[in-house]
């Protein structure tokens, strides 16, 4: 499990570990939507299984802007007085803009590690 999900993080093929996803390096650090291989430099697993196989990969995304949404308003939460300060929405609303290229990539890479 612990090693899974090192090897999302590491932008790595589900198949042989080795191969890259994404065709930039790093998930984490990289601005920008970038583009998949279509099958891993390493093993030559197809990535894409069939037309629209990603679109599955929304939900995943949903569920990261969720826990990321929970998250940034309990710590938000701390440095105001009002429970429902627009300050908040506002620290809320920047954080989802610069993790928004981070969830795109590790959506789709938690979704070729469930179904692919």
């Amino acid at each position: 499990m612990i090693q899974n999900i090192i090897s999302m993080l590491n932008n790595n093929c589900p198949n042989c570990n080795k191969g890259k996803v994404f065709k930039t390096k790093s998930i984490i650090l990289s601005f920008g939507f970038s583009e998949m291989e279509t099958k891993c430099p390493n093993c030559n697993n197809k990535f894409e299984k069939e037309p629209g196989f990603f679109i599955g990969a929304m939900y995943a995304s949903y569920g990261l802007i969720i826990a990321e949404i929970f998250i940034t308003y309990i710590i938000a939460s701390f440095f105001f007085e009002e429970p429902f300060d627009l300050r908040i929405l506002g620290i809320i609303t920047a954080v989802l803009l610069v993790l928004s290229f981070f969830n795109y990539r590790f959506s789709r890479i938690m979704w070729l590690y469930a179904f692919g």
